[in-house]
């Protein structure tokens, strides 16, 4: 290998980046991304728009209108509206829920009778509106319990369960989303600049000089590809520092797993770049091409929205496509769980890494021609 010729292009390329501005690219998107998608994507839901139709009148139904009162999840109105008003004020989406406290309500429970309370809940988001219709259960069950209990009305309990939440135990939203958006960014930024890199010289017609240069495609893939190697190497430090010191997420496992993963998955991210590169003659094509690889499986299989063991089969297989699910599973065993290099699966997961590096630069390194078409 000529180590000169190859420094030589190495600076050029470095040169490149700092001339095109593409390095504030490579450090401004990914955190960016991480800061703007860990405040604002909530799994939990708060200040629920809440009206309550109160026909009772009782203490209860009063002791029950003020225990949704005093919580971050409703912002309640009590109204004298009827059915068909509230239903109207769903859909015209200026409310989230609706509580219907029939008559009788009180004298029902406390002579132990089945006494039925209306909820009407918008559904146009389910996961949202299961949320709410739990929070609403949960509330009315909690209320009832302790008004039969100081009444000294005999319950039935077969079953008493004792929850506890393992790895995420304060059920903090940053805690689950933050760590995966590290292995969304990991995989589009790096992926979007190792794109431009060829494809640019073909638009330019600069790609005549590796033609007719005495450099190997080794050579000028690794005087490519280096340069953003080293730059997003950085990333791995800067996203672990915003997820830590940022956003306090836990950090349980071993940093060396982490970070060799982390560089694994860059040379992923990058081959798969340089792949879309070579096969593409247009730099918004290329561009286009890798969000459209990188993006929409980064978001469906990373295992933020949805966990991959709750998908179906066509989309598990399809999870196991993509690198992205092999990543985020290590990152939240460094960050949450911290089984590290015990792990038979982590273990497995950094050889698929390995291999999927090799198989995708290697695809590129073959469809490289150095003659022209």
């Amino acid at each position: 290998m000529k180590y000169n010729t190859v420094k030589a292009y190495m600076i050029k390329e470095f040169k490149e980046l700092v001339r095109t501005k593409l390095i504030i690219l490579v450090y401004l998107l990914p955190s960016m991304i991480v800061i703007i998608f860990g405040y604002g994507i909530r799994l939990d839901v708060t200040h629920a728009r809440l009206i309550i139709i109160d026909n009772d009148k009782s203490k209860i139904s009063q002791m029950l209108s003020s225990k949704f009162e005093h919580t971050k999840y409703f912002d309640t109105i009590e109204s004298n509206m009827n059915e068909k008003q509230a239903l109207r004020r769903i859909k015209q989406a200026k409310t989230d829920a609706i509580l219907i406290i029939p008559n009788s309500f009180e004298k029902n429970l406390l002579k132990g009778q089945k006494s039925e309370l209306g909820v009407f809940v918008d559904g146009a988001f389910p996961t949202r509106g299961t949320t709410i219709q739990t929070y609403i259960e949960g509330t009315i069950l909690s209320l009832v319990q302790k008004v039969l209990q100081a009444k000294g009305i005999q319950q039935k309990k077969l079953i008493s369960i004792n929850n506890r939440n393992l790895f995420n135990q304060s059920m903090r939203d940053e805690n689950a989303i933050v760590p995966g958006i590290i292995g969304l960014v990991l995989l589009i930024a790096p992926a979007i600049i190792a794109a431009l890199l060829i494809v640019k010289e073909k638009e330019k017609g600069t790609i005549f000089n590796f033609y007719a240069s005495s450099l190997s495609k080794n050579e000028f893939l690794a005087a490519k590809l280096i340069p953003v190697f080293l730059l997003h190497s950085l990333n791995i430090f800067i996203l672990f520092l915003i997820a830590v010191y940022l956003f306090n997420i836990p950090f349980r496992g071993n940093f060396l797993l982490y970070w060799l993963a982390s560089e694994l998955y860059i040379l992923v991210s990058i081959s798969l770049g340089m792949l879309i590169s070579v096969i593409t003659k247009k730099q918004i094509v290329a561009v286009v091409l890798t969000i459209i690889i990188t993006v929409i499986p980064g978001f469906l299989y990373s295992g933020i929205i949805m966990p991959i063991s709750s998908m179906d089969g066509v989309s598990q297989v399809e999870a196991h496509i993509f690198p992205v699910m092999y990543y985020n599973h290590i990152v939240y065993d460094t960050f949450l769980i911290g089984q590290g290099f015990h792990s038979q699966i982590n273990l497995l997961y950094l050889l698929i890494l390995i291999i999927f590096s090799f198989v995708l630069f290697s695809a590129g390194r073959i469809l490289l021609k150095k003659e022209m078409k």
